[in-house]
């Protein structure tokens, strides 16, 4: 006998005991899937035979059961379950979580099942409970679909019992397998005119013989209706042609709107308010031969409540749906599909106050749907709605997946005209009550990434990163990315060197990246430049209405400049910047995000030269050569001070040399006209993160900004290096010699992609060189003495190294998501990771 269990369900075993629920429940179904009341009675009492403890198993039961249920998992409950009030709550949980509940019923002759427990030491109570159970289950027997269960499945006999072979079903909405690509499409309402135009545009050809229609689509590629074929439009009946010959021949699927259901109650011949532009479509319908109208019916009950796809990625429903509902079935959740959800109360327009659960939606899946119109399709937080209004004079609009492009086309005329206006586009980032949550950030996290598998955030690190985030950090909607930390080499082999590139190049050698790119690195602090094109782009990408058009942040997300002019003018020259290259152009987008260095370093680092070296070296300078001199005077009147002058001479030589270094990077700054900003990675820009192009891309893209404005914008200087070939690696050393040498800082040194990967997994993304004298601020002004050295080349880079890849990881997380359009939370969940490895303990010299 074949018993089909939908793959989500929870699974109710009935019967007396001694009629082999665990027995069953052991041969069919794994351990961790059965929650045994036994079981539970053990846990609680040491003794599953303990009736006493009965109460308190079953409140365990039950929380284990909707723990597995919350999480989507098939549940079995090895229970008596004879009576329906024992059934209740079990049922109300699978109702709570859209389970579907499924009873197996082991309807065994009485003495069997008493002859059973006569054999167990543990079971010896007699046949009055077999007896109670089995009056208890005669009488519930009947009764059962009417509780809530969906499918009962009833064993009379131990044969029916031993014959049993579980097959489990997946929902029909379950669809995880299909990847696309897909097009899909919104609301069309009877506008088979501009669906025809939108279905050409997307390289589809439809072609018609009389009424009967061919859609032929573009290689690969399949269609996804929304719903509302029907209603309001001219050509409800040919919509409905074209959307079932594409899902009958495979180039097509299709979830429920509620129009859709609407005709399909009418046609049933349920009494049916023909409102809403139904009359207009039953008026269509009365033009089509009667088989027309009972082919359709069949068709449209078919039609399911939504669709996940693409491995869980992509959800599509007609009104939308919240996280806690997707791949799961029951009423409640075809009914939130087909109508969304409403707060019961009334607008000025007679219609029902729409919940906006997309304002507060945090999953992992991209959620596209329609049913409310809107003048313009926009993301918001992960989710779609591209019902743009076609029917009412809008346009007819698709998506694109994964490409994530928008087509559309306008409607031909208005049709029917609308009872509300069409609603104005929402910002794609939302600050909803709920969108920013502490208990999103604190504690414990684990960070799934793309790049580096499972990134975990220390609860520790996660508050003192809290701490920085809510007291300095820039307005959370423009934190998008925070930049990750950068290893320096590893320690020289050469004597007298702490840092040099030979070790950066073996690093990267050894890992099998052959071709390397070296740039300058610029002293001066890291930052990042967010710019949207207008401040129309502002407001609807990322949620800012202050007037704004961007940021600059420092990379812990503070704001760079406290001067607002200062930033303002900053990002106005980039605008330009970006339109005189032809790179707004060219990335085809309307915000960008930079990564750059900003000079002059002591702009933005004043006190620490001021408090802290300009304090060291004027202190040494003058006491060390207060005491040369006195030195200098014993010596003169015959004392046997050699020794110690030479010592006061060296040190006094390594503070002169010390001031010099840190002096270099020292600079007046008045304003803008002193403000020095060197790009050196275009991150992202409107569906694009741009670290699938390699290093000279990112360059080659920088140089081409600081062309275009070399007043503010510094072009940084790079070399390609083949580790194959020694020329190549020979003047890359000697330009690094001689850049530092001048008194540059140094160079970092990056695999030529932007994400590389050896045979165990992701490299350094970027590894730093510094200059012998840049060191010397860094370690202190005698640090290059031999015994010195000896000890600072035992440094560990161990934690450094691993900080930086999963902070690079993270970062590069976020600005994925962002990209993908997913709720702001799962963004900052990733930038928040960043901060957050920020404060792990480390040597902040290295």
């Amino acid at each position: 006998m074949k018993i089909e269990i939908p793959e989500f369900a929870l699974v109710l075993l009935v019967g007396a005991s001694g009629t082999g629920k665990s027995s069953f429940a052991a041969r069919h179904f794994l351990p961790t899937e059965v929650v045994s009341s036994d079981r539970m009675r053990g846990w609680v009492a040491d003794d599953e035979n303990d009736q006493s403890a009965t109460v308190e198993a079953f409140d365990l039961l039950r929380y284990v059961v909707e723990k597995r249920l919350k999480g989507r998992r098939f549940t079995v409950v090895d229970a008596t379950n004879v009576q329906p009030e024992s059934r209740k709550g079990l049922i109300a949980l699978a109702k709570k979580w859209h389970a579907l509940a499924v009873a197996i019923v082991f309807d065994l002759p009485e003495a069997i099942a008493v002859e059973r427990n006569a054999q167990r030491p543990d079971r010896q109570f007699g046949a009055g409970p077999v007896r109670r159970h089995m009056h208890a289950l005669k009488r519930s027997l009947g009764g059962m679909n009417r509780e809530g269960i969906r499918y009962v499945h009833r064993l009379r006999s131990v044969e029916a019992v031993d014959a049993v072979g579980i097959v489990r079903t997946r929902l029909w909405n379950d669809r995880r397998e299909e990847t696309g690509p897909f097009d899909i499409i919104g609301d069309v309402h009877g506008c088979a005119d501009e669906l025809e135009t939108l279905l050409d545009r997307l390289g589809y050809r439809v072609s018609w013989n009389g009424k009967a229609v061919t859609v032929t689509p573009p290689d690969g590629r399949r269609a996804i209706f929304v719903g509302d074929l029907v209603d309001r439009g001219p050509r409800s009946p040919d919509a409905l042609r074209i959307a079932k010959h594409m899902v009958d021949s495979g180039t097509a699927m299709a979830v429920v709107g509620n129009h859709d259901d609407k005709l399909k109650r009418h046609l049933d011949g349920r009494n049916v308010k023909p409102s809403h532009g139904l009359a207009e479509t039953i008026e269509q319908f009365a033009q089509e031969p009667p088989e027309f109208a009972a082919e359709m019916r069949t068709w449209l009950d078919g039609l399911i409540s939504h669709y996940v796809l693409d491995g869980g990625r992509l959800v599509v429903a007609h009104a939308g749906l919240k996280e806690e509902m997707q791949g799961r079935a029951s009423g409640a959740v075809r009914s939130f599909c087909m109508y969304g959800e409403t707060t019961g109360e009334i607008d000025a327009f007679g219609l029902p106050v729409r919940w906006d659960w997309a304002a507060d939606y945090k999953g992992k899946a991209k959620v596209v749907y329609g049913h409310t119109p809107v003048v313009e399709a926009n993301w918001v937080n992960g989710t779609l709605c591209i019902d743009t209004g076609c029917v009412f004079g809008g346009k007819l609009t698709a998506l694109r997946y994964p490409e994530l492009e928008l087509v559309d086309v306008p409607a031909r005329r208005t049709y029917y005209e609308p009872v509300r206006p069409l609603a104005a586009p929402a910002a794609d980032t939302g600050m909803a009550p709920h969108q920013l949550n502490l208990a999103d950030v604190l504690g414990k996290q684990v960070i799934e990434t793309r790049h580096y598998h499972h990134v975990t955030v220390r609860e520790d690190n996660a508050a003192a990163a809290l701490e920085v985030m809510s007291r300095y950090a820039v307005d959370p909607r423009w934190l998008i990315h925070l930049p990750p930390t950068m290893s320096p080499a590893e320690t020289s082999a050469q004597e007298g060197w702490l840092e040099r590139p030979e070790e950066a190049f073996a690093y990267y050698g050894s890992k099998g990246a052959k071709i390397l790119v070296a740039e300058e690195k610029h002293m001066g602090s890291r930052g990042l430049v967010l710019l949207a094109r207008t401040q129309e782009v502002a407001a609807r990408r990322f949620g800012v209405h202050d007037g704004a058009r961007g940021v600059i942040v420092t990379r812990t997300g503070r704001r760079f400049f406290n001067d607002a002019a200062l930033e303002a003018a900053a990002l106005h020259r980039i605008d330009l910047a970006m339109d005189a290259s032809g790179l707004w152009a060219e990335l085809a987008t309307d915000w960008v995000l930079w990564d750059a260095e900003i000079l002059p370093w002591s702009m933005k680092a004043g006190a620490l030269v001021r408090g802290q070296y300009a304090a060291v070296g004027a202190a040494a300078v003058a006491g060390l050569g207060a005491l040369s001199d006195a030195l200098a005077a014993a010596k003169a009147r015959g004392v046997a001070i050699d020794d110690l002058a030479a010592s006061a001479a060296a040190s006094l030589a390594d503070a002169t040399r010390y001031r010099a270094a840190y002096n270099r990077y020292v600079a007046p700054f008045a304003g803008i006209e002193d403000l020095r900003i060197a790009p050196f990675h275009l991150l992202a820009s409107e569906g694009a993160v741009h670290d699938d192009k390699d290093h000279l891309w990112h360059m080659a893209a920088a140089h081409r900004l600081a062309e275009a404005d070399p007043a503010l914008l510094l072009a940084t200087q790079y070399r390609r290096i083949d580790l194959d070939d020694p020329t190549q690696v020979a003047d890359a050393i000697a330009w690094w010699e001689a850049m530092t040498a001048a008194g540059g800082e140094g160079m970092v040194v990056k695999p030529l992609d932007f994400v590389a990967r050896g045979a165990k997994g992701l490299l350094q993304p970027a590894i730093k060189c510094r200059g012998r004298e840049y060191l010397r601020i860094i370690y202190g002004p005698h640090y290059d003495r031999p015994e010195n050295l000896e000890r600072l080349k035992k440094r560990g880079l161990g934690h450094k190294r691993s900080m930086a890849l999963r902070e690079f990881a993270l970062g590069l997380e976020a600005l994925h998501l962002f990209v993908e359009h997913a709720p702001l939370t799962r963004v900052h969940q990733a930038v928040f990771g960043v901060l957050a490895m920020e404060t792990e303990p480390v040597d902040p010299r290295l």
